[in-house]
């Protein structure tokens, strides 16, 4: 075969080849992709359930009396009858000052009213006498005021030595310093055999005894929070802490929940204008002395009435720079952006103030695949069930425990 003819039918060849390519890329460019399925999501119909929203503060305990033990007399610490940190009772021998000065000033006042009293009885005889001789006339009405004034001088004698025995008995008393309360004690201060002062402001502090049932836990309520309370009071949702013994629950630092409960006792009258807050204060029974003064608390006490609340979780929560919302599937399957007002966390649940009704099912995961106005595959799951999953598993019993 001759060489051109090679040639041209090589050419041909590749050119048919060409545009064999051609048409096959061309048919493939104008061929579209198919559309991505809609996003899977997660998706649960609100809770709504009636709710009382508690409002949490933290504070500290302190004790409802505490006493600083300060003698009333002056002399040697003889004894101290108690053991540091113990319990003690209203009554409860303390301490023991010297007494024997205290005795012989005692005695020596008993015997001053004594003499006292004999010189009243000498002076009651001169006036009975005085009584006789005035009616016979054997004694001038100057001599028998001059007996009858003795006499008053003497009752009023023995009235002052009265008095005088009277405070050597207390200063006698007050050598046995006792226990003015129920409580707990600190440990002494002063070494027996030292002297201390007593009587007067500034007196030797011995040591400082402390109530422990029931005990008080105080906090503080900003400005913003009084004037909601106080509104509310107004409106009849929720009485006011200064009139009614509300409701309040408190938790240590290392508690889960809020197992002590107690009630409102006090509110003050006014707002520290240094931190801008008000005072409030809770009691609570405490038979076992568990809690002490100066702990840490959280406690938590009546925020509003009682309402109908709509609950949903945290995970359903997005925020972006100008506001909060959530996703909301209606029945077609389309997903819409929907601007919330949060309120408290209730039982694990967030409250919805508004922007949700009941009936409505929102997005609680992949929140982040779904863009508003969008088509969704939803996963419709009941809310309870899911938060099962988020619950710590129940612990398991070592061996030989079974």
């Amino acid at each position: 075969m001759p060489p051109f003819y090679v040639q041209r039918r090589f050419a041909e060849t590749g050119a048919a080849l060409l545009c064999a390519f051609f048409v096959v890329g061309c048919s493939t460019d104008a061929r579209e992709p198919p559309a991505p399925p809609p996003p899977e999501v997660t998706v649960a119909p609100v809770h709504t359930r009636r709710v009382q929203e508690w409002d949490e503060y933290t504070g500290r305990l302190r004790a409802v009396e505490t006493v600083e033990i300060r003698p009333r007399v002056s002399g040697y610490l003889q004894t101290v009858n108690f053991t540091d940190g113990q319990t003690v009772k209203q009554g409860d021998l303390l301490f023991v000052i010297d007494p024997r000065p205290y005795q012989a000033v005692l005695n020596a006042t008993k015997a001053d009213l004594a003499r006292a009293e004999v010189s009243l009885a000498l002076a009651i005889n001169d006036m009975e006498r005085a009584d006789q001789l005035l009616a016979n006339r054997a004694i001038s009405a100057e001599e028998y005021d001059t007996r009858s004034k003795q006499v008053q001088q003497a009752e009023a004698s023995v009235q002052e030595t009265k008095a005088k025995v009277d405070s050597a008995e207390l200063d006698v008393e007050f050598t046995q310093v006792r226990s003015p309360i129920d409580g707990r004690m600190s440990r002494s201060l002063v070494d027996i055999g030292n002297l201390i002062s007593g009587g007067f402001e500034g007196s030797t502090r011995l040591a400082t005894v402390v109530s422990m049932d029931p005990i008080h836990a105080y906090f503080t309520a900003s400005e913003q929070e009084y004037l909601r309370y106080t509104r509310l009071a107004s409106s009849g949702n929720r009485p006011s802490s200064r009139d009614t013994a509300n409701p309040v629950e408190m938790r240590l630092i290392d508690e889960t929940g809020f197992p002590h409960r107690g009630v409102m006792d006090y509110v003050d009258n006014q707002i520290d204008p240094s931190t801008g807050t008000m005072q409030g204060r809770a009691i609570f029974d405490n038979p076992d002395h568990e809690l002490i003064p100066g702990l840490f608390v959280t406690v938590r006490l009546l925020g509003a009435g009682a309402y109908d609340a709509v609950l949903i979780p945290d995970q359903a929560i997005g925020k972006d720079q100008s506001n909060t919302f959530v996703v909301v599937v209606d029945d077609a399957g389309i997903a819409t952006d929907r601007s919330v007002t949060l309120g408290p966390i209730v039982d694990g649940l967030r409250v919805v103030r508004t922007g949700l009704s009941s009936g409505e099912s929102v997005v609680i995961e992949g929140l982040q695949r779904v863009r508003s106005g969008a088509p969704v595959t939803p996963d419709r799951v009941d809310l309870d069930a899911w938060l099962t999953r988020f619950d710590p598993p129940a612990s398991q019993p070592a061996k030989g425990d079974e």
